[in-house]
């Protein structure tokens, strides 16, 4: 058998998981129907928006968007949600193209 090569937080959380730390969700219907309205409720795309940023940003966010492996239109959108839902995290990161 093929062993998979595995991410520093995927070996976390199979280890995590060995030690049996983690718990059973009660009524996981009840939370796999919450975490759907949830989902629906985030990626449901009904309005249209046209905004003018600078070329270097938009880059940037295309480069992320790549490494991701999605639209960055998405990602963008994605940003947005978790900033105005209190979610966004900002990281420390390398800048890639300019200080």
């Amino acid at each position: 058998m093929k062993k998979l090569k595995l991410e520093e937080e995927e070996k976390e959380i199979l280890e995590s998981f060995e030690r049996d730390e983690w718990e059973p969700v009660p009524d996981l219907e009840k939370e796999v129907k919450r975490h759907q309205i949830y989902a629906h409720n985030t990626l449901k795309k009904d309005k249209r928006i046209n905004i003018r940023i600078s070329s270097r940003d938009l880059e940037e966010l295309q480069l992320f968007a790549v490494e991701d492996g999605i639209p960055y239109q998405t990602l963008i959108s994605s940003i947005l949600h978790r900033f105005l839902s209190g979610r966004l995290i900002e990281k420390p990161r390398q800048n890639r193209t300019y200080q």
